[in-house]
């Protein structure tokens, strides 16, 4: 049977714009998705909160409160997390302090000295100190829970600096016996430190905004962001505990205990600051971490939530769509990758021309995207026409580096679908404030350049080339697009090799 070219030419073509077509479908379902969050937001924004509340002017209503403070080698910032923790304002003898200390560096001996200058003061504070690392954050956190005193636990990372008032603020939302997790959100001391923490910053900010408000206020599941929020001690227990089996072990336990007719509140006008990841590398630990872990959950809950018999039918879609928050990445990879065939495609079948037209419809999707997004910049930065030019500046550079993310991220997606297993690794910390603060000397910072890196050197020649071949096609549609991802692909290669030097 002689091969026919033409034919095979045509069947890959209708193959790649299959696939294209589904990435487009599933980018715009999520989009609605954001939308629906958006409303529900602005619908919350209008809401009197009448939750009851402990008086904590009453001592028989003042709980005991135990904060658990998981640290594995925080050598540059533990000092400061700890005098940070001894401020905080509440009756002494209602608390405790677990200092859950996996380390193996030398920051194990500064951290004692600390601890026992705190004790001598009457602070009730303890270091607990494993011989391993079973179960990594999870397992440390079940350890400690043994002999923790707290009715309640308050969890935080070492980067995390509460205020003075902040289980004043939070603790008195338990009155609610249902309660089982109270969040709050997260603030950024070295937002402006660089465009990379910009970046994060505008990411984050959406989530603690428009997606945790946005599913708490109807009812739908949120996610303890595993620092910065309390648990009931009864609560964790009753959902099986803390388990070590993903990555992301906060969003594990979340979803088992919201199964168990738990409810969580979000507290969006408590901020709670926090120093984000200065070097890229650091970043990227992060999100693999973030997104992998997002993906196992994906695998454990997802029948648990949708064969659930005690959630509506709205709550699974938005559950479901949560547990695949992380598996956008993949679309957007494939969607940007298949975006180059498909110019050549557009301007090779003519006849194809209204699945062009068609798709273009999508478009749809950005620009849902850029309303939704503007609500929590508001919220964060404030309006006017002026915030609105950094707004748009903003978008448009966040998307096109959470491209040029997209295949670290994607891998990380793949991995947790498919099930392999890999090591907690924690994010290095820095102690970074202001534009004078270096990160140069950190000795957390691995110096060894990811295989992920060449890949993304390639794909940024890639939409080069894509750049160029719309002068000989006459075609620029997918210019704006290909310069985006271009853009973002060389920021995140060239950040990676000069955080290696």
């Amino acid at each position: 049977m002689e091969f026919d070219a033409e034919f095979f030419k045509l069947a890959l073509s209708f193959f790649i714009m299959a696939i294209y077509s589904i990435a487009l479908i599933l980018i715009l379902l999520y989009s609605l998705a954001q939308l629906n969050l958006l409303v529900n937001y602005l619908r919350a924004k209008k809401n009197v909160d009448t939750s009851p509340r402990f008086d904590l002017n009453k001592s028989n209503e003042v709980p005991y409160v135990t904060i658990q403070l998981p640290v594995y080698n925080e050598l540059y910032v533990m000092e400061r997390l700890l005098d940070n923790i001894a401020e905080i304002d509440y009756p002494t003898e209602k608390l405790e302090i677990q200092v859950l200390d996996d380390s193996t560096d030398e920051s194990v001996i500064s951290t004692a000295a600390q601890i026992k200058r705190l004790q001598a003061k009457g602070l009730d504070i303890t270091h607990i100190c494993r011989k391993d690392r079973t179960g990594f954050k999870a397992g440390a956190l079940k350890d400690g829970l043994v002999a923790a005193k707290g009715d309640f636990i308050a969890i935080f990372d070492a980067d995390f600096l509460p205020k003075e008032d902040w289980l004043k603020q939070t603790i008195p939302y338990f009155k609610d016996k249902k309660i089982g997790v109270v969040q709050t959100r997260w603030g950024h001391i070295n937002r402006d430190y660089s465009l990379l923490t910009k970046i994060q910053a505008f990411a984050l900010d959406a989530h603690f905004t428009l997606e945790q408000v946005g599913r708490n206020s109807q009812g739908h599941f949120i996610n303890f962001n595993g620092t910065a929020g309390i648990w009931r001690k009864t609560c964790i227990i009753d959902a099986g505990n803390w388990e070590g089996d993903t990555l992301t072990e906060d969003l594990d336990l979340s979803y088992r205990a919201q199964l168990k007719n738990w409810k969580f509140k979000y507290l969006e006008d408590v901020e709670t600051p926090a120093e984000l990841p200065v070097v890229i590398s650091a970043a990227r630990t992060q999100q693999f971490r973030w997104n992998k872990g997002g993906a196992e959950n994906f695998r454990k809950m997802f029948k648990r939530v949708i064969f659930s018999k005690n959630i509506s039918l709205k709550t699974k879609i938005h559950g479901v769509l949560h547990l695949l928050n992380s598996t956008m990445f993949l679309n957007v990879l494939i969607v940007g990758v298949l975006s180059i065939p498909m110019l050549y495609i557009k301007n090779t079948y003519g006849h194809l021309e209204i699945y062009f037209t068609v798709s273009s419809f999508f478009i749809i999707s950005t620009i849902i995207f850029f309303v939704c997004f503007w609500f929590p910049f508001k919220r964060v930065q404030g309006g006017g026409f002026m915030n609105f030019v950094d707004y748009i500046k903003m978008f448009f550079t966040f998307f096109s580096v959470a491209m040029g993310f997209s295949v670290h991220n994607s891998i990380a997606v793949m991995e947790g679908h498919l099930g392999k297993k890999s090591e907690f690794v924690r994010t290095p910390k820095f102690n970074i404030k202001t534009l004078k603060d270096s990160w140069k000397n950190n000795k957390y910072i691995k110096k060894n350049v990811s295989g992920n890196t060449i890949i993304e050197a390639i794909l940024m020649v890639y939409f080069l080339f894509g750049m160029y071949s719309a002068y000989p096609l006459n075609d620029f549609g997918l210019f704006p697009f290909h310069l985006m991802l271009f853009l973002g692909f060389a920021f995140v290669f060239f950040n990676s090799i000069r955080s290696k030097a």
